[in-house]
């Protein structure tokens, strides 16, 4: 049963035996193009495996040739040992500096040198290439790896150089998760005859099974898993550090190829602006100032853009620092990849790092330095500085899982931990299947737009019972930060400060507080309202004969309204509650079990204006029951009085 998995990349100049070493240690020839084997070199990719007990190797043989160096960078991620290959005849060659540049870039954690072609040399010359190799690898993180002498066509050297590479593979193999999600950068895509869709690389994190649903990045597409095949063996599932071929439903060779993903769908996101972490080579032509045209390259992708340093003015060779990248075409990824920077032309590596912040807004200023301080601190006040970013919105442990690169569980658990130590708060929308984060300052910013709305609504209208809830939702919570308006509300309410009555939002306590003109006025319009009975006077009959402004009577006849002195029906029509009750009680003492509209016309002297109104007000608190062009009267609900 395989338990521990580990990929070997090959790296090295040209002809300098990568090709014929892997095929003398796992019996497979990589060379799968008719092309590269009539012309001697590796063009593209290409894969061998090996098992031994518990352990599973798979290898990546990647191109030696200058030309080809994007499909060599297209294989080395994920990559944990590097084989560097250097020929005894030859001894190191510019290809051996670079790619050796690149896996240093890469963080590739182990590796070993193959002195390859030691049967065609003399000891001696053996013997200073070897001292060429330590004297390179000084400087490197693989300083002080084993330089095998090995020679693939006599055998001498394989056996020690597979013993080594096992052992290798065991410290440094990839733990599955399979609470990760699933995420394969697509190095291959091609049509199986007769079968459809297939697709290769190494899955990076998480696991597939058959019959999953994965999403295509960066289109967001969707896609069956058919059938699932590692190192030419089927299989049900596939995980992390295995070289994996995915049978595909749902999608055409057009919409996939490399630089594509795979990947659990909702885990990852695409974007053009990423914050990393880089080390420009000591040999880099010039300083980083300003923006300068870079080519990326992370896991199978590559895209041109610019760069520039954001935590000093300038980044010299050799030196490390944070840079913005802005892309021309987006990437898939998330914080901890690796990635290889290249100058576009003429073309050549100048460095590399990791991703600290997959989907980095612009920022200046404080907003900047308090990034760059976050950074700086860690993962955690990393993981504060993006929830603060999601604002009064809050942010799922899904959607800051897919940022930090791994699983929901792990994001959920920092973000708990957080919670109990009340540097952000919890939040579950109702009917929400997960809750949402945000910082106390976020609330505080909501606390102060609630009042302020608040203030400035009673500023323009202070005889407004309160703000209607929609409008106060709409207003206080814009954008996203709705979802969680309910949340707020409750939140408001429990601490005093605002008040939910009813359909409105006011302020705690707050009562309406007439002047004395619209006490004066309030008591004329009562009476007028109540002297005429059924017919009352229409808003504007009634500001020419009071001679009052419109907006003070407007407020004094809604303060009215919200009192239950007067009712307001259907048309902008308003009448007294009094008058209301009396065509109740009226109603019960006629007798009738069903009346049409011209019997209650004739009976209460009404015209079809005031009628219908007030028939309708009539249904509506359920006095009376519309059965086709009649009514039915309904009298228990005639005696109940009405609640304003």
């Amino acid at each position: 049963m395989i338990i521990q998995r580990a990929v070997v990349g090959t790296a090295g100049h040209i002809d300098h035996g990568k090709t014929r070493l892997v095929e003398a240690l796992t019996g497979i020839d990589c060379d799968r193009w008719a092309e590269e084997k009539a012309r001697g070199i590796t063009i593209d990719l290409g894969f061998a495996h090996l098992h031994e007990d518990d352990l599973q190797l798979g290898f990546v043989d990647v191109p030696g040739h200058e030309r080809f160096l994007a499909n060599a960078l297209a294989g080395l991620g994920g990559i944990r040992i590097l084989l560097l290959v250097v020929s005894a005849e030859e001894g190191v060659k510019p290809q051996t500096r670079e790619h050796l540049a690149i896996a240093s870039l890469l963080g590739i954690p182990s590796g070993l040198v193959a002195l390859t072609k030691v049967d065609l040399v003399e000891p001696d010359l053996a013997e200073l290439a070897a001292l060429e190799i330590e004297e390179l690898l000084s400087s490197t993180p693989f300083a002080g790896a084993e330089i095998v002498p090995v020679s693939s066509a006599t055998g001498e050297g394989i056996p020690a150089l597979k013993t080594k590479l096992l052992a290798l593979a065991r410290a440094h193999a990839v733990q599955a998760d399979p609470a990760a999600p699933a995420r394969l950068p697509v190095d291959r895509a091609f049509l199986l005859k007769g079968l459809g869709l297939a697709v290769t690389g190494t899955l990076a994190s998480g696991v597939i099974a058959v019959g999953d649903e994965l999403e295509l990045l960066p289109a967001g597409q969707r896609a069956k898993v058919r059938s699932i095949q590692v190192h030419g063996e089927g299989r049900e599932q596939a995980f992390a550090g295995e070289r994996t071929s995915v049978r595909l439903a749902g999608l055409e060779l057009a919409d996939t190829g490399r630089g594509t993903e795979l990947a659990t769908p909702g885990a990852f996101a695409a974007s053009r602006t990423l914050a990393a972490r880089i080390t420009l080579l000591p040999d880099a032509p010039r300083a980083l100032t300003g923006f300068q045209p870079v080519r990326v390259h992370l896991h199978t992708s590559e895209a041109l853009g610019r760069m520039r340093p954001l935590d000093r003015p300038s980044l010299a060779p050799g030196e490390t620092g944070i840079v913005e990248l802005r892309l021309a075409q987006p990437l898939i990824a998330a914080r901890g990849d690796r990635l290889v920077l290249r100058r576009p032309s003429p073309a050549a590596t100048v460095g590399g790092g990791e991703v600290i912040d997959p989907a980095w807004p612009r920022r200046r200023g404080r907003a900047l330095a308090a990034a760059l301080a976050a950074f700086a601190a860690g993962p955690t006040e990393t993981l504060l500085l993006w929830i603060g970013e999601a604002g009064a919105a809050g942010a799922t442990a899904e959607e800051l899982a897919g940022r930090l690169g791994g699983s929901r569980a792990v994001a959920a658990r920092a973000l708990t931990a957080l919670a109990k130590d009340q540097r952000i708060l919890e939040a579950t929308p109702p009917n929400a299947s997960q809750p949402r984060y945000l910082l106390p300052e976020a609330y505080r910013r909501v606390i102060r737009r609630a009042e302020k709305v608040l203030a400035e609504h009673f500023r323009r209208d202070h005889l407004s019972p309160g703000l209607a809830k929609a409008e106060a939702v709409e207003r206080i919570f814009p954008g996203r930060s709705a979802a969680l308006a309910e949340v707020y509300l409750s939140w408001l309410a429990a601490q005093k400060k605002i008040a939910v009555e009813g359909g409105r939002i006011t302020s705690p306590g707050r009562r309406p507080d007439l002047s004395g003109e619209e006490s004066a006025l309030e008591t004329k319009v009562l009476a007028r309202f109540e002297a005429a009975g059924l017919t009352p006077p229409s808003p504007a009959e009634l500001r020419d004969e009071l001679k009052a402004k419109p907006q003070i009577l407007d407020g004094v006849m809604r303060h009215l309204v919200d009192k239950g002195k007067l009712v307001r029906l259907g048309g902008g029509l308003m009448i007294a509650a009094g008058a209301v009750a009396g065509l109740k009680r009226d109603l019960a003492g006629t007798g009738w079990q069903r009346f049409g509209v011209p019997t209650f016309k004739d009976r209460f002297g009404l015209s079809r204006k005031w009628a219908i109104p007030l028939l309708e007000y009539l249904d509506g608190i359920g006095a009376t029951r519309r059965v086709g062009d009649e009514r039915l009267l309904v009298p228990s609900r005639l005696t109940k009085e009405e609640q304003p």
